[in-house]
């Protein structure tokens, strides 16, 4: 979902402004969260063999250390790869694929069998 969010981000981007540039920055900000965040659920797939609730948070907080040393260095990195970088459109990119998390969660439906356990 975050993947296709982005690609409309960056197609907005494009429109709107008739400049590649921004597209460019808008798609290295939408990289910049769903390379890291890929990596976090390859990392979290692997746990699934790990015994014990202690070993499962502590691979949980490696990996989402990972994700954020990642997209650190990768903004960090962002004025260097990315020619005539525009931080408003990289910015938009970023928040707007973030936020998807939320908009994903807010539409799931409700699991019943967790209401009738309460």
């Amino acid at each position: 979902m975050q993947v296709a969010v982005g690609v409309l981000v960056v197609l907005g981007f494009w429109g709107v402004t008739g400049q590649s540039r921004m597209a460019w920055s808008a798609g290295y900000g939408v990289l910049a969260v769903v390379v890291p965040a890929a990596l976090f659920v390859r990392g979290l797939s692997r746990q699934k063999a790990v015994n014990g609730a202690g070993a499962a948070m502590v691979g949980f907080f490696v990996w989402e250390m990972v994700k954020v040393i990642l997209t650190v260095a990768m903004l960090m990195a962002a004025p260097r790869l990315v020619a005539q970088l525009s931080w408003l459109a990289l910015l938009a990119g970023f928040v707007v694929t973030m936020k998807v998390y939320w908009v994903a969660m807010w539409l799931r439906p409700a699991r019943k069998e967790s209401i009738k356990r309460i």
